[in-house]
């Protein structure tokens, strides 16, 4: 039994120690974008204020997580009549519903960077679980700190109409698609 002590002890302090690491999101590095059908072409779009933080261990892509909240006001599609429209009640009620969040639930399917995010979705005060395809920057240095960053891209499509978003029938229905293409351009800073 005493050998046995020793050794464990000698091994245990040979074995390089990686843990996850608690990454902020930087908004100025990172986006959230969307893309959704019009009649017969798509309309581009994006949220400029959101906050969040996410959890990566490099050596275990199983034990991340993620959680986000994003201000439903600050959508955006470059014409300012359309984003208005967007916040009203014929679609987001931004004045009921102001936030939109995310909280992962848990990682699947990893093979090397890749990886599925299983999360919960709250839009229009509908949750929903949704499954993200993740693809994992890596980690690095930061050069503008005294920490590191790290990075991913996760995209999803979802149905606005589980999300009661929208109209499901009359004219602005059949103009506007029911899918949602969403893009999360991730980089954080390490807290």
């Amino acid at each position: 039994m005493r050998r046995i002590i020793p050794v464990s002890l000698i091994l245990l302090a040979l074995t390089p120690w990686v843990q996850a690491v608690t990454f902020t999101i930087d908004p100025s590095h990172s986006s959230v974008s969307f893309r959704v059908k019009h009649v017969v072409g798509k309309v581009l779009g994006h949220f400029d204020q959101f906050n969040g933080i996410f959890n990566y261990d490099p050596a275990n892509l199983k034990t991340g997580s993620a959680q986000a909240t994003i201000q439903i006001g600050s959508i955006s599609t470059g014409i300012g009549k359309r984003d208005n429209h967007l916040r009203s009640p014929d679609f987001l009620e931004v004045q009921k519903f102001p936030v939109m969040t995310f909280k992962s639930t848990g990682i699947t399917d990893v093979n090397g960077s890749h990886a599925k995010l299983h999360g919960d979705l709250m839009i229009h005060g509908v949750t929903r679980p949704v499954i993200l395809d993740l693809d994992v920057a890596g980690m690095a240095k930061d050069p503008m700190g005294p920490g590191q960053r790290a990075g991913a891209t996760a995209t999803t499509r979802i149905d606005r109409r589980d999300f009661g978003v929208g109209p499901t029938t009359g004219p602005i229905a059949s103009m506007v698609g029911n899918d949602v293409e969403i893009t999360i351009e991730v980089e954080g800073a390490s807290q």
